[in-house]
Formats: C-alpha cells, structure tokens, sequence
C-alpha cells in the first residue's frame, strides 16, 4: 500500500523539489501540498493523507499548530517535521506537539525518504545532529542536577539546621569539629544557592525535610 503524503511548505520551489524526488519512490504518493498552515490543516482533514510533511515556520500559522489541530482531528495522521532550525528547545517543542519525526532539511535525499517510511509506520525518527543535540543537552542538565544533590549527611546537617540546631550541637551529635559541619553547612547553601538560616529553613520545609510547619 502506497504511502499518502501531503507536503506543506510555504516556499513552492521547495514543495516541488520534494515532490519530484518522493514521486520517483514507487510506494509513495503526494496527494495534497499547502503553503502555510491553515491550509494544511484544512487539506489534511480533506485528503486524509497517512503522513504530513510539515515546515514549522510558516505565516499565517506556523507548523507547531497546524500539527497540533490535526492531531486534535485525527490522531491517524503522522507528522514529520522537516525544518531549519537546529535549537534544542524547538525541536522539543515539536515533539510536544505531536510531531513523530523530526529532520532538518539540509539532511540528503535517501534519509529524507527512510524517514518518511519511519514515520508513516508510526515509529520515531530523529535524524542524528538532531539526536545528538538533544543528548548533549540531557547530559549537561543531567550533570547540573547531580551537582545539587545532597549526600546523605549534608541532608542530615541542613534537617538539623532547619530544626534549629546549632552548628555547635550539630557537631558534637556527629562527633566531629565545628569546622567540618561548617564546611557542610556552606557546601549546602553553595548547592542550593541559598543564602541565609532562614532560607535554609525554608527549603527544608517545602521539601518535607524538617518537622517544623
């Protein structure tokens, strides 16, 4: 079975470049195009296309909702963004949306068409600069919040601190000199980019770690 596509782009030089190359495969079939994405959702409710290859900055309504609406009106569809933009924060936006597939168009012809068939069975594809984008910046958010866990006794130093124990106190509970608590202290508030006892205490709360209320 042929897969249906409908092209949405808003420059027609582009539309007809895809369009030729998808007509030399001989199990798809382009069987609608729009150029901006009222159009688009208008077309993809009319034709019922199995795959919607959509541009995502496009006037009158850009591709993140067009996607969206068609979505809303039939879940069958599938989408895969063909797109410019490289940003992280975009492509993550397009995924929320709804999008299956997301690839930038400098990508070459034989992954442009491998993508389609990806995508029109209902799998994910992200094309690889787009994958290791979005890895880099896991890893780096994944580093920063590893950065800001507490080990286990600076946990206990900031529930004791928020229970209104002095560091004095603290210390000989532990069995170490003041010093070190202080260092643990300060190694707290670094972390959590606090800055006083009172916020200290205040974060304590709001995360359950302290009996006070």
């Amino acid at each position: 079975m042929n897969i249906r596509i409908q092209l949405v782009d808003d420059h027609k030089i582009m539309r007809e470049g895809l369009k030729s190359l998808l007509e030399k495969e001989p199990d798809i079939e382009v069987v609608a195009e729009a150029g901006d994405g009222e159009e688009a959702v208008r077309f993809a409710l009319e034709f019922r296309p199995g795959l919607v290859v959509m541009d995502l900055t496009m006037p009158v309504m850009n591709g993140l909702e067009a996607t969206r609406r068609i979505l809303a009106a039939d879940r069958s569809i599938n989408v895969l963004a063909l797109s410019m933009v490289s940003d992280r924060a975009y492509v993550v936006e397009a995924l929320k949306s709804g999008v299956k597939g997301y690839l930038l168009k400098d990508c070459a012809a034989d992954e442009l068409v491998s993508a389609i068939r990806t995508v029109a069975h209902g799998d994910s594809f992200l094309d690889s600069r787009t994958t290791a984008l979005i890895l880099k910046d896991y890893a780096r958010a994944a580093d920063e919040d590893e950065c800001l866990k507490l080990s286990k006794r600076e946990s206990e130093v900031l529930r004791l601190i928020a229970d209104g124990k002095s560091i004095k106190t603290i210390a000989f509970s532990f069995g170490v000199c003041i010093k070190t608590v202080e260092t643990q202290r300060m190694n707290v508030m670094k972390k959590l980019d606090l800055y006083s006892i009172a916020e200290l205490t205040k974060y304590a709360i709001r995360e359950g770690l302290t009996s006070l209320k």
